[in-house]
């Protein structure tokens, strides 16, 4: 690579449980953005502390499935806001650090069967109108199923009349336990990377990456996804989890699952230097990857 790849931030939720914040389900990372947000700024600026160059705002679990349905009514799009703004603060404080404005699953992550293409809409109006003022880039993220990123192309389409015209990356997450996952990876709600790469050159992405998932079917999705885009200027990335395999049946953040042990820092720059090697060019880490795995990436990688 004639430069470094592009540092995404680590998991929020994770991060901040380890700091002491506020932090229970069903609220996950949202509870200490209602209840102690000095505390998300904080694990922002951890983050940009270890190298990151982008954080991602801690607006993952403002959607009905945490926090409930007459939350999400009354303080959704104040707590979208909330969150941006400490997100822009924090990106301020480093020169050149940029915002991801996160557009998480509206239904449960995981969950490709739950999700209700008639409601998509009415959830992601208030999170990208509290978003919009404070990020440099929307990231739709551990997205299952094609499905779920057409909604938000066409809610951020909606916003254009109030200047939301912004990169938008799409981020998949990965079937962990498929037997042929490292022949054809494959998304959570079963469709092939090839179908979603196709998806994102045709919906105008400005990248995509792959989250929430083991390392291990990172590198094959890398693969196909290179292939599927035939040499279009599409840049790919990746930031994996530190949990164990999770079966098809799992919804993430409905407990808190035990970490890898054999994640550590260097291990995971390990896998971060073969993903630079099948072509990322943007890495960070997911559910359980810290500021001292960023601080690794940020040293190491060319």
């Amino acid at each position: 690579m004639g430069r470094r790849a592009i540092l995404l931030d680590g998991g929020m939720g994770r991060e901040l449980q380890r700091m002491g914040a506020p932090f229970r389900q069903p609220e996950w990372s949202a509870l200490a953005l209602i209840e102690a947000p000095d505390y998300v700024r904080r694990a922002h600026d951890a983050f940009l502390d270890a190298g990151a160059d982008i954080v991602t705002s801690n607006s993952y679990a403002l959607v009905p499935f945490h926090i409930g349905e007459e939350r999400f009514a009354a303080q959704g799009g104040a707590l979208a806001s909330l969150a941006g703004r400490l997100a822009r603060q924090a990106a301020d404080a480093k020169a050149g650090a940029r915002v991801a404005g996160s557009l998480p699953p509206l239904f449960g992550s995981y969950r490709a069967d739950l999700f209700d293409a008639a409601r998509a809409a009415d959830l992601l109006a208030p999170l990208v109108d509290g978003l919009a003022p404070h990020v440099d880039l929307w990231l739709a993220e551990t997205q299952s199923a094609v499905a779920e990123v057409r909604a938000v192309r066409a809610a951020l389409e909606g916003a254009l009349g109030k200047g939301e015209a912004k990169p938008l990356w799409l981020s998949f997450t990965l079937e962990d336990e498929a037997a042929d996952a490292a022949i054809h990876p494959r998304l959570r709600g079963g469709e092939s990377v090839t179908h979603a790469t196709e998806a994102a050159l045709a919906l105008g992405a400005a990248a995509l990456l792959f989250n929430c998932s083991q390392p291990e079917v990172m590198g094959p999705a890398l693969v196909a996804a290179r292939a599927a885009a035939a040499g279009a200027p599409l840049p790919l990335g990746v930031y994996a989890n530190a949990f164990p395999p999770q079966p098809k049946e799992a919804t993430a953040n409905d407990g808190l699952d035990e970490l890898r042990a054999d994640l550590t820092p260097a291990s995971y720059l390990d896998w971060a230097r073969r993903w630079v090697d099948a072509g990322a060019a943007i890495v960070g880490g997911c559910c359980g990857i810290g500021p001292d795995h960023i601080r690794a990436l940020a040293a190491a990688l060319p």
